[in-house]
């Protein structure tokens, strides 16, 4: 996990902010006149302009990552679908971050269950009796940021046409169907501006987090210079038919047991999560069988963590503050273009306590 240090961002042509000469206490001055009138406070980039609300409220985040930057979060549009608690504490990173919009699709009505990790909804019912997940989450998110502009679209992403997306800049979807990734990560990949894709998945105490940013170019200093990086990704659809045989023999576990679980809901039609320690013997024949297709050893996949994997339908908080809290900082530094981005995969299970980033692409995207 990368470590952002706060540094004071270099005055650039038309950025004209001043600070206290008191190290720790630094904050930004407004200009005064001899008037000593208040005036609006401008960080101009490239034609445009943080008001000066803005840029006290992220005033640490300039520090860190830079004017630019910050204006480009303020220009950014998430839509986020399948909301659990580890989107929520996504939705809650970025809001903070202060991404332009965060526009949340989930028409679940709410239930008791949906408290277990998600700190959004109260326990009490009179709060969100008869409302959806969405809408009693973009409440809650509006809290934390006034500034951010948060949302509800009502209806099932999947059978939207591909100009509704065109409007966003990534778009998130939490636990869902096989087939339903790959159809949302193929419209994002067929439209005319580069639209990022990102899935997330926790069971029990596991995670993983998938990144789609197709041709994505960032820059980084290096010492004196600047040195330029291009990455090319594999769709979600062309990640999972990579052979397993192809992996490194130090892969991740997870990865082969959660493309199990997909297919064991897939072939069974159940909605994902919808799995008991009752389904392990059928789970365990599947994997014979895949192991075999796939040429690789059925260690691989141990019995234990599949069991798990069955019987984990609720979320832990901290696993969901973890998953959630990387995805955050994936989106802002694919906005920003500060920092490496994953590629492609990320998981974490802790029973271990590591944080694992499997590159599995296709040889046109190695």
């Amino acid at each position: 996990m990368q470590t952002l240090l706060t540094l004071r961002a270099s005055p650039t042509e038309g950025e004209f902010v001043t600070f206290e000469s008191n190290p720790g206490n630094p904050s930004p001055l407004r200009n005064s006149s001899t008037k000593k009138k208040k005036k609006r406070l401008r960080l101009k980039m490239d034609g445009e302009e943080l008001t000066e609300q803005e840029t006290a409220l992220y005033d640490r985040q300039i520090r860190v990552w830079g004017v630019d930057a910050q204006r480009r979060l303020s220009k950014s549009h998430i839509l986020v679908t399948g909301i659990s608690g580890t989107i929520v504490e996504f939705c809650k990173n970025i809001v903070l971050a202060g991404v332009g919009s965060v526009t949340l699709m989930d028409d679940r009505m709410v239930t008791e269950e949906s408290m277990w990790a998600n700190f959004l909804i109260t326990p009490d019912e009179n709060m969100w009796d008869g409302k959806s997940v969405a809408e009693v989450c973009c409440d809650g998110l509006r809290e934390f940021n006034p500034m951010v502009h948060v949302s509800v679209e009502k209806g099932n992403l999947s059978t939207f046409d591909g100009e509704f997306y065109d409007k966003f800049s990534a778009v998130v979807v939490g636990r869902c169907s096989l087939a339903t990734k790959k159809r949302i990560n193929e419209i994002c990949r067929k439209r005319p501006n580069r639209i990022a894709f990102y899935s997330v998945d926790c069971r029990d105490s596991c995670g993983e987090i998938f990144v789609d940013l197709q041709n994505y170019s960032y820059s980084q200093k290096k010492l004196e210079e600047t040195v330029e990086f291009r990455l090319q990704y594999s769709s979600f659809e062309e990640a999972v038919a990579v052979p397993w045989k192809s992996l490194p023999r130090r892969a991740s576990k997870l990865y082969f047991a959660m493309r199990l679980i997909e297919k064991f809901e897939q072939d069974e039609g159940r909605t994902p999560g919808e799995t008991s320690i009752a389904d392990l013997p059928n789970v365990l024949k599947l994997k014979k069988l895949l192991c075999e297709e796939q040429s690789v050893n059925e260690s691989q996949i141990p019995d234990s963590l599949l069991e798990r994997l069955l019987v984990g339908n609720i979320e832990h908080p901290p696993v969901c503050a973890i998953i959630g809290g990387i995805l955050g900082q994936e989106v802002i530094k694919m906005i920003s273009g500060k920092g490496d981005p994953i590629k492609n995969f990320f998981f974490y299970d802790v029973m271990d306590g590591k944080g694992i980033i499997e590159d599995v692409s296709t040889p046109e995207s190695s």
